[in-house]
């Protein structure tokens, strides 16, 4: 209690999510050999080298951002709050450095593409990081699924009690089907010991399923189908950086930590998806390729799969390398099974998922007709975004379901009141229309954005808020000398003559979106024809009736 009325006199830091998910993991062991947040020398060698400044493997750097030093010193205490504000440890600084954002992405990520959701998230982040030793307070408190969520000692003490040497570990951040079920069983087989089962709880990719769905899958199929005397369910608080390889690696070494000595790697390894130009981030076996490298020194064997494919004549699993004719295999793609069943309320096959997994994912996706999705329209000031993103609303309402409509001057006279025009106070104005939309989505809803929007990053960030198959990014492609004829308020005039600083298109860029989902044009074309051009492809998508 002194130690918590001593340290309401410092200065504190409220942590991020992520770095809240990280202070929990470094206090319990989970990334030992570390114990607090990255220093400098630390950080360059992963960086450069993937391994801390003592030799040791560790491919992810672990950092605490802060946006100003403002009161903070080396030599002095500041107290870390939770995003709720809550203490939940001291550090006493001993480092404070500047960083490099692309050097970091690239190093770490392989890309500079903020389609990659850290890369974008990266722009968040403070151009400080500080490092010290912690005392922590208090833990994050959780009140969810407590006998499940095990501190590294815990697990360790569990599986010990099962009796066996040998323990191979299963990450995973989506519901387990049954290629998952075979795998997982297979490699319990191949090594003749134990099964940690470790799902993600923390933060995952954007649009992944929500964790307490994901949970209660988990639970049916370890209660029902996995034998209790050689598996251990435990879940994990981790906050993913989706770094493909090198976070293949990184989980390696984490579960080393909850008492694993194999690891299972299969392909597209914490995938972040596609970038910017549909490609994916990672070609798909590079994980198990550096995997392989390490695996000696950082004392975790990899067992490692391709994707596995049903054989309806066997009644069983198959390697996709292995099968003979690959045209008489069955697999489903994720797409598949939100467009092609849940989507439709059609079964999903029992050679795929079991009954039971089955059940719990019919309830947690509604039709598209009923799910949530955002509409962004970026585009030059006076560019015609809001009269078509009103027309929109009014099509869309017309088909039985509520939209939000969020305009950037009306958001401005609210919700971002005081915030002027520089690049932050601008990006902060962004990210605050888009976390009120992720939140309208996630709770399936139906949300149209129309502001400015100028740079391409933020847009990023917003569309990873979202989730990417939500979000649905309209370019309003009006030149500017059209823009500035329909200015009615006279800001391109003000601008031109120096009176209004900061405005897009005269005195601060406007970048144009590498890959936005529609282009439209109201040079020659109406308003309302551009609206019906974006309604007839939402329609397509099924995300409202075709029929009024």
């Amino acid at each position: 209690m002194k130690l918590l009325r001593d340290a309401e006199s410092f200065v504190s830091i409220q942590l991020s999510p992520r770095s809240l998910c990280d202070i929990e993991l470094l206090a319990t062991g989970a990334f030992s050999p570390l114990d607090r947040f990255m220093g400098k020398h630390d950080y360059q060698s992963v960086l450069t080298d993937m391994k801390l400044s003592n030799g040791m493997i560790f491919p992810i750097p672990i950092t605490l951002p802060i946006s100003n030093t403002n009161g903070i010193s080396i030599g002095k205490s500041v107290l870390l709050r939770s995003p709720s504000n809550e203490p939940v440890a001291i550090m006493e600084v001993e480092e404070i450095f500047t960083w490099n954002r692309e050097k970091e992405a690239l190093s770490v990520y392989g890309t500079a593409d903020t389609r990659h959701p850290l890369v974008s998230e990266m722009f968040l982040w403070g151009k400080y990081y500080i490092s010290g030793p912690l005392t922590v307070i208090n833990l994050p408190k959780r009140y969810d699924f407590l006998p499940l969520r095990m501190t590294p000692r815990q697990t360790r003490s569990i599986l010990s009690q099962l009796g066996y040497t040998n323990v191979v570990a299963f990450q995973t951040r989506n519901p387990i089907h049954r290629a998952h079920e075979e795998l997982t069983k297979r490699a319990l087989k191949k090594i003749g010991g134990a099964l940690l089962i470790h799902p993600v709880v923390g933060l995952t990719k954007p649009g992944d399923v929500d964790y307490f769905i994901r949970v209660q899958s988990y639970k049916v199929l370890y209660e029902k189908y996995y034998d209790p005397k050689r598996t251990v369910l435990g879940l994990l608080p981790l906050a993913m950086r989706l770094a493909g390889p090198r976070e293949a690696v990184w989980h390696a070494i984490i579960r080393r930590n909850y008492g694993a000595n194999y690891f299972i790697v299969g392909r597209d390894h914490a995938s972040p998806g596609l970038n910017s130009h549909g490609k994916p981030f990672y070609p798909p076996f590079a994980a198990q390729e550096l995997f392989h490298q390490v695996s000696t020194k950082i004392g975790v064997s990899m067992i490692a799969f391709n994707e596995m494919v049903y054989n309806p004549k066997n009644k069983c699993f198959e390697e996709l390398d292995l099968a003979h004719d690959k045209k008489k295999y069955y697999s489903l793609s994720g797409t598949d099974v939100r467009t092609k069943y849940l989507a439709t309320n059609k079964q999903l096959p029992e050679w795929f998922t079991r009954p039971e997994v089955a059940k719990i994912l019919a309830k947690a996706y509604p039709s598209p007709d009923k799910s949530g999705f955002c509409v962004w329209f970026t585009g030059l000031p006076s560019a015609g975004k809001s009269t078509i993103a009103e027309i929109l609303q009014n099509m869309i309402k017309e088909r039985g379901r509520e939209v939000t409509l969020l305009d950037g001057d009306i958001v401005r006279t609210n919700l971002s009141k005081g915030l002027g025009f520089s690049k932050e106070d601008r990006d902060t104005n962004i990210l605050r229309i888009g976390f009120v939309a992720s939140e309208i989505v996630r709770h399936n809803g139906v949300v149209i954005c129309a502001a400015v929007s100028p740079y391409e990053s933020v847009r990023n960030q917003v569309r990873s808020l979202v989730g990417d198959k939500k979000f649905i990014l309209i370019f309003v492609n009006t030149p500017r000398h059209v823009c500035e004829s329909r200015d009615a308020k006279g800001f391109y005039a003000k601008a031109k003559t120096g009176v209004l600083k900061h405005f897009t298109g005269v005195s601060d860029p406007y970048e144009i979106p590498k890959k936005p989902t529609l282009t439209v044009s109201s040079t020659h074309k109406s308003a309302n024809f551009n609206a019906r051009k974006i309604f007839r492809y939402i329609i397509k998508l099924a995300l409202v009736s075709d029929k009024p």
